[in-house]
């Protein structure tokens, strides 16, 4: 009898343990046909926008957090929080184009009931600039000066003209009543529980369960104080890889593929009833050199060898291996807008003129015949994420660079911790590697940036707040910047970042590799999406599904 008891109760947890791992990998309750799932291949690495850069974490913010604008299929500013866009009309932009008045809504509320009001501009401003919490970078607050003069009025006061306000300034907003007592008590919100379990919002959406490594469920917000969500509920499964999600597409178990390669798409276009949409969005995809002359390799300090890293490379042949030959080669960060220089073309592939121009550095051929000057082997830490098509693109890149004597070492980081800040110790923040590949855009579809500019390079001074996490340092570059940023004319404005692009191409301090606009794959039965380049969700309360 207590044989049979014993087996009966090993049976029972087992069968309890098949039940629960089910229920994490797809709740129980997110099984309606009122329910959106969308499939991420990289899990948010924060749910505070303060936090992170990546660009999975941005997509889940706009279903459950606004700021005072989006930006719509067509990259026109949309109204949020925010009554109307400011313009010098409207007298929400001041003549000297220093000042910005944002009227807000009055009947805003996050998702407990609270009403938004112009203390949570502030507080979000605050929060940014204390040198007490380690955001992924300050800007632009701490160039400007947020004040509140009543409830649904914020006026935000810049030393100078800032041309990429739209872009930049208050995409999202956080709760003060949630998060001030904890600053209050704590000094800092960079470990606040509201980073990554954040159940109150201000958007359609609110969180309902997070479970990590596996899902996020959101639930139709009730409260939501614009138009309320048409679907029930939206859950967001984190695949392992890429065909994961084609494989959960293909079976009916995603509605939405999110960033796929281009042979995916096809792949799918033909095998699932989806529809496929290609959204530019000023992604491009590159190598991004480590010019940290503590922990990057002495090599990449001279630009012929980073001019011969670039020749090496055949573009033509990487995008027939992994995009099937779909995309494009790009020309720079920039390209496909229109502020990168025209006159710049994508690098041709020269394995002559690189082995030439690493012979001039100094680097022979050792008898292995990996080049080395001085002892020092050219051996290179190539990193990337785990994502399928990175890491093929890895494989066709190694043998192109050991033809002209290149030595590779590939490390693939997990994709949740690869742009972690140096204060989760992220290992392209804290320089381990010395080419990095991965795809980046600017404030798209405004062409700021700050990754590039030397007052971003972390320091112990600054607590190693920065984007620039690849020690870039151009005088002439900062003073660019720093002249696009107060520069309000338009055309003045691209003939600046054409400079810029130029002395960026010139320098090679960024590899470009191919152009990378976003993929999407979405089910038939689900309407009424239209993506954005700048915010792909922007208008998620309208999705519906059949």
């Amino acid at each position: 009898m207590k044989r049979f008891n014993l087996r009966a109760l090993v049976i029972l947890t087992l069968i309890a343990v098949v039940i629960m791992g089910a229920f994490h990998t797809a709740p129980a309750q997110a099984q309606k046909a009122n329910t959106v799932t969308i499939t991420f291949t990289q899990e948010p690495d924060s749910l505070n926008p303060m936090y992170t850069t990546q660009y999975f974490s941005g997509l889940t913010t706009e279903l459950w957090l606004y700021g005072a604008w989006s930006y719509d299929d067509k990259l026109n500013l949309v109204p949020r929080l925010a009554k109307e866009i400011p313009t010098a009309e409207n007298g929400g932009v001041s003549k000297d184009g220093k000042v910005i008045t944002i009227k807000l809504r009055s009947d805003a509320t996050w998702s407990d009931g609270e009403p938004v009001t112009s203390d949570d501009f502030v507080f979000t401003a605050a929060m940014y600039a204390s040198e007490k919490n380690a955001p992924q970078g300050r800007t632009p607050y701490d160039q400007v000066t947020v004040t509140a003069p009543d409830k649904t009025t914020v006026v935000a006061t810049f030393k100078d003209a800032y041309a990429p306000w739209p872009a930049t300034l208050f995409n999202r907003v956080i709760p003060a009543h949630i998060l001030k007592p904890i600053f209050d008590k704590d000094g800092t919100i960079d470990k606040a529980d509201w980073n990554t379990n954040p159940t109150v919002g201000n958007g359609p959406f609110v969180l309902k369960e997070y479970q990590k490594g596996q899902f996020l469920l959101f639930a139709r917000n009730e409260k939501f104080w614009g138009t309320k969500a048409k679907l029930d509920q939206i859950l967001i499964k984190v695949t392992p890889d890429d065909a994961a999600q084609v494989a959960a597409v293909k079976a009916g178990d995603s509605d939405i593929a999110v960033f796929l390669s281009a042979p995916d798409a096809a792949d799918l276009a033909k095998n699932a009833p989806v529809e496929i949409a290609t959204v530019p969005s000023g992604y491009n995809e590159g190598l991004y050199v480590n010019l940290n002359k503590e922990n990057g390799h002495p090599a990449l300090q001279d630009l012929k060898v980073r001019q011969a890293i670039s020749m090496a490379l055949n573009r033509d042949e990487l995008i027939a291996g992994v995009e099937a030959g779909i995309v494009k080669p790009s020309a720079g960060f920039w390209d496909g807008t229109p502020y990168q220089d025209p006159s710049i073309k994508p690098p041709a592939f020269d394995l002559a003129g690189a082995k030439k121009l690493l012979d001039d550095a100094g680097w022979k051929p050792g008898a292995d015949g990996i080049r080395e000057n001085a002892g020092v082997k050219l051996k290179l830490r190539y990193a990337t994420n785990s994502k399928d098509v990175r890491k093929d693109a890895q494989l066709i890149a190694q043998k192109q660079l050991k033809d002209v004597g290149i030595d590779t070492e590939l490390i693939n980081y997990p994709n949740k911790t690869f742009l972690d800040s140096y204060a989760k110790d992220g290992p392209i923040a804290t320089g381990k590697f010395d080419l990095a590949e991965w795809s980046s855009s600017p404030n798209f579809p405004d062409p700021e940036t700050v990754r590039f500019k030397s007052s971003q390079i972390g320091t112990k001074d600054n607590n190693f707040v920065g984007a620039n996490w690849y020690h870039i340092s151009n005088p002439e570059m900062d003073k660019l910047f720093d002249t696009e940023k107060t520069t309000v004319d338009a055309a003045g404005r691209l003939k600046l970042f054409n400079q810029i692009s130029k002395i960026m191409a010139d320098n090679v301090y960024w590899i470009p590799l191919w152009q990378d606009p976003d993929i999407w794959a979405v089910n038939k039965r689900v309407t009424g999406i239209k993506f954005s380049g700048a915010t792909p969700f922007w208008n998620v309360a309208e999705w519906a599904a059949k």
